[in-house]
Parts: structure tokens; sequence; C-alpha cells
């Protein structure tokens, strides 16, 4: 009895149980695949009629052939189009989401508008796309009420408009994911303590100010995973102007995403390039990334050395 009151009982191995499932999907459907697109990637590797070409090494050929195409080309188009819907998204949520945790507004009907503002972003992209193709077409009912109104003479095309399907793009990647980025900033800025706003209100701060001066650098983590995770959905933009210019990125290709090209690699069964593309997205993606975080918190490392220093002098 005294060895086993003395015998210590270790749980860690449970744990590890727990986590291996994870881990183990991990290893097989993401991992696996991720290191196989990086080594086909340096690979001739393609279909051609019933013929299969490959693989036989090429080296950075690959590579060199994405840039001295239209690679930058589309990579400018995807980003201008995140930002025509990142932008406006970003400022409406923070006025909403401020709007919506002001005590002093008393707003009623709060989980009301919640749900209506989240509920577009519940509507399949390819949903969404075809209502705007319907109601944008040159005959459809945005064109027919400008025309009643007098304020167009003839219907505008915007499908055929280099800016006018671009910013149909931007729009609709606002008016689905505004609502997603509302609730997750409201979230932050309730969970700022009340002293807070409390003490900005004693000293005098204006509303403008007490938003700029403790509502942003509060809630700034939040905006943080807000702009990563929205600039990776920005670069992986495929469904919305797939489905708008029935993959063709009409006009001109003006509308022709990093995604959509990657498609049309695989679509073509060339996996060397593919993979060659893919590669580069993930390097974009990790780059942007890394540079969005550690900006972003530069000034709070800045301000915890200042204090240690402080310290350091009191001491």
């Amino acid at each position: 009895m005294k060895k086993n009151a003395g015998k210590e009982v270790s749980y860690a191995k449970w744990g590890y149980i727990f986590i291996a499932p994870f881990f183990i999907a991990f290893l097989i459907f993401q991992l696996i695949p991720l290191i196989e697109t990086f080594y086909y990637s340096f690979f001739e590797y393609y279909r051609s009629g019933l013929k299969i070409i490959g693989p036989s090494p090429v080296g950075f050929e690959n590579y060199h052939e994405l840039f001295a195409n239209d690679f930058g080309r589309y990579l400018g188009n995807t980003i201008v189009m995140w930002l025509l819907g990142f932008v406006p998204q970003i400022i409406v949520s923070l006025l909403l989401a401020a709007w919506f945790t002001d005590v002093r507004l008393r707003i009623r009907g709060k989980q009301f508008f919640k749900v209506v503002i989240y509920m577009p972003n519940l509507i399949m992209a390819s949903a969404f796309a075809m209502l705007f193709f319907a109601l944008f077409s040159d005959n459809g009912p945005v064109n027919s009420a400008l025309m009643s109104a007098g304020i167009l003479d003839h219907p505008f095309r915007f499908l055929a408009s280099v800016w006018g399907t671009r910013g149909l793009v931007g729009l609709m990647n606002f008016l689905m994911w505004f609502g997603n980025t509302t609730i997750l900033l409201m979230a932050a800025v309730m969970g700022i303590s009340p002293s807070l706003f409390e003490a900005a209100e004693l000293d005098g701060c204006t509303p403008t100010r007490t938003f700029f001066k403790v509502t942003l650098p509060m809630i700034r983590p939040i905006l943080v995973y807000v702009l990563i995770t929205s600039m990776i959905g920005g670069l992986q933009m495929f469904d919305v102007p797939q489905i708008l210019t029935n993959g063709k990125g009409s006009p001109d290709r003006s509308a022709m995403t990093l995604i959509m090209y990657l498609n049309n690699h695989l679509f073509s069964k060339n996996y060397g390039m593919a993979g060659a593309v893919s590669v580069i997205l993930f390097i974009i993606c990790a780059i942007l990334c890394l540079v969005v975080y550690f900006s972003m918190n530069a000034e709070d490392d800045g301000r915890g050395k200042k204090a240690k220093k402080k310290g350091r002098r009191a001491a």
C-alpha cells in the first residue's frame, strides 16, 4: 500500500492520445500534399491528350516562365480587387462596432441588427455572383432604374468595363464579409474595461479622440487578425470573379486572379506550373502576414522595452 501511495501517476500520455488525431489528419491531408507541391514545382509534369509528359526535372524553369508571363498582372488584379472590398469593409465595420457598443447611443434591437448584418455571410458566393450578374447585366434592374431616373441615356455595360467588373467583385466581397468583421470588432470593443472609457470621459476626451486613443489601440490584436485573415482570403479569391466572368477574367483578363490562373493550369493538367503558382502564393502569404504582424506589434515592443529600461533605472 505504501508503494502505491508513493507512486506518481502521469496523465501526459492521455493528452498526446487526444491530440494525435489532429496531427495525423494534418500530416496526411496538409503536410504531405504541401511537400509534394513544392517537389513537383521543379518538374515538367503535364498531360498532352492521352499522353503524360514527365515528371522530368527542370529546376527553376517553371518559376522563370511564370514571371516572364502575366503572373505579376494577375497578382495586381487580385490585390486591387481585395483592396476595393477590404477598405470600405474595415471602415464600415469599425463604425458599426463603435456605434453598437456605445452605451450613450442606447440603440435598441441590437440582436436583430447583428443578425441582419451577419446574414450576407451565410449566402454562398456562387449565389451572390449569380445575383449580381442578373442585377448588373445590360438589361438588368440596375440599368433600368438608372435610365428611368434619367441618370443614364443608355445601359452601362458593367461587365464589359474593367473598373465596373472590379468594382462589382469588390462590392460583393464587402457585402459578404463586413458582417463577420463587425461581429469580431464588436466582441473586441466589448472586451475593453469600461474604466478606461470612464477615465477618458473624465479627462474631457471627445468621442472621436476616445475612439482613436483608447478603442483602436486596445483592439489592435483583433485588427491584426482581421487584416491577416482578410489578406489571405483576398489572395485566394476565386469563386466570385470565376462565376461573374465565366472563368475568363474578362474584360481583357482584368479580373483574372491568382487562383483562377492556378485553376487554369490544373484544368489543363499542368501540375508543374500549378505547383509553382501554389508555392509562390504560399510565400507571398507568409511574407505579407509576417510584415503585417511585426509592423502592427512594433509599437508595443518599443513600449515594452522603454518600460523595462525605466524599471531598471528606478531600481
